[in-house]
């Protein structure tokens, strides 16, 4: 019994000191995740890519390119093009056309990625008011959100 304790110990605390696979990669290693032919190594390097913001703009055509492949890889490649930010703005027609995607939480993190893009993703407002009526609650909340993070302010009267 005290083997099994001591082998179920040395295997927690050695799972719990193993760093994600990620960590401590550069833009081009995390960009190579991304072709991997294995969707969970793909959806690991678009959020090491996302973690690094600004800094993996260069990686923003493959993160585009990942908007068309499994449903949890959409997803990542969508938050790490929010993440990455204003730097992602070459990304906006790709986003608009993930508000279409069957998956509500694609087409969710797509929204909430053209609002972190802020003012350069005006293009996509009108494919966001068509999806204003989404029949996922969560998907409406966030357009609504972004289009008030991404919207024209009016100008002041002179």
């Amino acid at each position: 019994m005290r083997r099994w304790f001591l082998l179920l110990l040395v295997v927690l605390v050695t799972a719990c000191r193993a760093r994600p696979p990620y960590t401590g990669k550069t833009v081009a290693e995390l960009e190579q995740m991304l072709r991997d032919p294995n969707p969970s190594i793909q959806v690991q390097g678009a959020f090491g890519l996302g973690r690094l913001g600004p800094e993996a703009r260069s990686a923003v055509p493959a993160l585009m390119e990942a908007l068309k492949r499994d449903r949890l890889v959409r997803q990542h490649a969508a938050l790490a093009l929010g993440q990455i930010g204003p730097a992602a703005s070459d990304a906006v027609p790709a986003l608009c056309a993930a508000l279409s995607d069957p998956e509500w939480a694609v087409r969710r993190q797509a929204a909430l990625a053209l609002g972190q893009i802020g003012p350069q993703a005006r293009p996509a407002i009108p494919a966001l008011q068509k999806i204003s009526r989404d029949p996922d609650p969560l998907v409406r909340e966030a357009v609504q959100k972004v289009l008030k993070q991404i919207r024209v302010a009016p100008a002041a009267p002179q």
